[in-house]
């Protein structure tokens, strides 16, 4: 982020190595991730249908991720538009199958197998702030996608084979 710019980036695509690589935890209180939060947010905002982003996908290796599934009928709780540094799974509950996608995927979709609960812990760049989620169904599914990012798997790895995977329709489903 050089130069301090906070504006929208372009999201890498497979098989891009950061897409593949753990990533590293972060210095909430560093500039440059408060910067990259910023350009995480930025993006969000600017990819009609996107519901979260995570550092990966913008080819950075670190464990930042922004979420926001506020207006999606799916949604039965919402966080509202947030950004955590080094989050992680604390609780998961109550998993079943349901279709996803990726805007670093694009063109397929999955039924991939997550959590409909999950309580994640993390903290908020910028103040250093101890952050938890409670998230359930979309919510929730968003979350884990994000940090199946930073873990350095796609949602591809969590299919049961190929007949789970599928082409997307025309402006279809990302998280």
């Amino acid at each position: 982020m050089a130069g301090g710019r906070t504006g929208p980036l372009g999201v890498v695509t497979a098989p891009h190595p950061a897409l593949v690589r753990s990533a590293t935890p972060v210095d909430p209180l560093d500039d440059a991730v408060t910067a990259v939060a910023a350009c995480l947010l930025a993006t969000m905002r600017g990819l009609s249908g996107c519901h979260g982003l995570a550092a990966p996908q913008l080819g950075l290796g670190w464990r930042l991720m922004c979420l926001d599934v506020s207006g999606n009928p799916s949604s039965r709780s919402c966080a509202g538009e947030v950004v955590i540094a080094n989050p992680e799974v604390v609780e998961a509950a109550r998993w079943e199958a349901a279709r996803e996608g990726c805007l670093s995927v694009p063109g397929l979709v999955a039924e991939v197998p997550r959590a409909t609960r999950v309580t994640v812990r993390g903290v908020r760049p910028g103040t250093g702030e101890p952050l938890t989620v409670h998230a359930d169904a979309f919510e929730a599914r968003c979350v884990q996608h994000l940090i199946d990012h930073l873990d350095g798997l796609l949602f591809l790895d969590r299919v049961a084979g190929a007949r789970a995977v599928h082409p997307a329709r025309k402006g279809g489903q990302a998280a």
